[in-house]
Formats: structure tokens, sequence, C-alpha cells
């Protein structure tokens, strides 16, 4: 029998339900039942997936003076194309460097604090958004279009620091895997050309092991059937844990044990998929956003290892 949208029982379901997960459960029905075109679906579960929000993050302060903004536009972007970029150079000329992949939603206005943070442990920060997020102008992201943008990203943070022993990709949330396909990609071409790979190591904080398992997760804790196939009936697939055991570099995997979001057992699968060197970060009481701040020193400290791993 179905349930009223206004029955009382109807309510309380729907009050239960994550807000922030929310978007990922109308995705599952949309696969499931409606009755629409193949290519208008996959546009919807995009469209789901990354819910760009428009504009300024309300936390967002501005930048400081010496962040350095420009467009990246490589020659295989359509015309208006555009990644729009952060490059927040440390105070030691010297210094390591990072290329920071964000997860889904926010762009770079919403992620300054935590790049804010990772400038502040004495690395330089080279931060993008990916096309349709913020100033960086494309059509609807999709998982090929922000593998492409992270590529284009890479092209230019070699050129920003030419040293490929601090260099570090680092990736949150849905950027994690975005950061895990760049890291196995890269690792295959320094395999085919019998180089080492180019970079000194991977940081992925609060991730997935691919969004199959991500959905799964919702639509078992919070819908009242537990049969619907929505990993296979994804377009997106962001398959990390695949990919992960490929990536031939040292690894820090974070995560907040307090995440409400992504439980922390998929950071410890991917943490177990890897080789060697790697380490794993769990944060108590941490949640999806505020492991970096939370942790500190143990933070830092797990960075500067991933440094000096071998």
């Amino acid at each position: 029998m179905s349930v009223p949208v206004d029955h009382p029982m109807s309510s309380a379901f729907l009050s239960r339900l994550r807000p922030r997960w929310l978007s990922l459960l109308c995705m599952a029905a949309l696969i499931v039942g409606l009755p629409v075109s193949c290519g208008a679906l996959r546009y919807k579960e995009r469209e789901l997936l990354f819910r760009i929000e428009p504009g300024t993050a309300g936390w967002y302060r501005g930048l400081p003076q010496d962040v350095e903004e420009f467009d990246i536009k490589p020659a295989s972007f359509k015309a208006g194309q555009n990644l729009h970029a952060w490059w927040w150079p440390a105070a030691r000329r010297d210094a390591p460097a990072i290329l920071y992949l964000h997860g889904v939603r926010w762009n770079l206005t919403g992620q300054a604090f935590r790049i804010e943070q990772l400038r502040a442990m004495g690395y330089s920060v080279l931060a993008i958004d990916y096309r349709g997020f913020g100033q960086s102008h494309g059509d609807l992201p999709s998982e090929a279009s922000v593998y492409e943008d992270a590529r284009a990203a890479w092209e230019r943070f070699t050129a920003m620091q030419p040293d490929p022993g601090k260099r570090l990709i680092y990736g949150h949330s849905l950027g994690g895997a975005v950061a895990i396909d760049l890291a196995a990609d890269l690792a295959a071409q320094a395999k085919q050309q019998h180089i080492p790979v180019p970079v000194r190591g991977l940081v992925i904080e609060s991730t997935f092991t691919s969004l199959g398992d991500a959905v799964a997760e919702v639509a078992d804790n919070n819908l009242p059937v537990h049969w619907l196939p929505v990993r296979w009936l994804l377009s997106q697939k962001f398959d990390s844990i695949d990919k992960i055991v490929d990536i031939d570099m040292p690894l820090l995997v974070v995560h907040g044990l307090a995440d409400p979001f992504m439980p922390s057992r998929f950071s410890q699968q991917l943490f177990n998929a890897a080789n060697q060197p790697k380490r794993l970060l769990l944060i108590p009481g941490g949640t999806h956003n505020n492991s970096m701040s939370l942790g500190g020193s143990q933070y830092r400290q797990a960075l500067d290892g991933l440094m000096r791993a071998s």
C-alpha cells in the first residue's frame, strides 16, 4: 500500500533522511523508475550527484593578498571553457606543493578554510574548480570531465612545482576518487615509459570505495527496500577500490570516525587494498569536513611522514 506524502509515517521517514544524501536517494529512485530517455536520465544523475551551489560559500571571507588567481585553458577544452585556479605559494620558496581536488557541491570558496590549513602546514597549494563550478566555465560535470580537469590541472602543477619529490596530490570526498584516478594514470604512464612516478605521494580524505557503494550505503540505511541495483545502474562509477592498487606511490588515507555521510570503513577498505608504503589516520570525533583541523599536529606529522616515506 502506498503512503500519501502528507501521511505522518511518510513525514517522519523524510525527516530522518540526512539532507546531504537526499539527492543520492532521489538518484536511486530516478535510475530505477523514471520513464525518461537514457540521456536525460544520465544528465539528471549528474545534476543530482554534483549538486553545484552557485555563488560564494556563506563562510567565505575572501582571499589573502598573496593568492594568485588565474584560468587554465588547455587546447582540449571547447571554446569558452576554463578551469579557475588558486595558487597560494608557501612562505618558503623551496616548499613542497599540493594539488588540491575538492568534492561536490561547493566551489573553491567553500574550500578556502582547508586550503588555508594546508598552507599553514608549510605547503604551497594549487586548487582548481572543475568545469561548471564557481568561475570555471563549461558543461555540467561528469566523471569523465572531472578526470580530464584533474589532468589539465596536473600539467600546470608540474610547472609550478618542477621537483617531482615535492609534489603531493590531495583529494577530499569525491575529490578523493578524482585524485586516485589521476595517481593511477600517472603511475601507468611512468611504468610504460620506464621512469619514476612524477609525484611524491597521494592524500585522500573522507572518500569512498566507489560511488555505487556510497549510494547503496544510503539506500540500505534509508530506503524501505534493499534490492535496488543502484551499483549497476549508475552511469558515474568512480571505482576507486579497483584503481588504488595501481597508484605506486606513498599513500595517506584520512577519515573522521564521526563522519555522518561517508562511513570510515570505506577508507579502511581503500587502505587495505593499497600497497605499501601507506598510512591510515582515523580522527576520533572527526566529521566529513573537520578532520584536518581536529587532527592538528597529528595530521601535519602524517603529511610530513608521507614526504619522507620510501
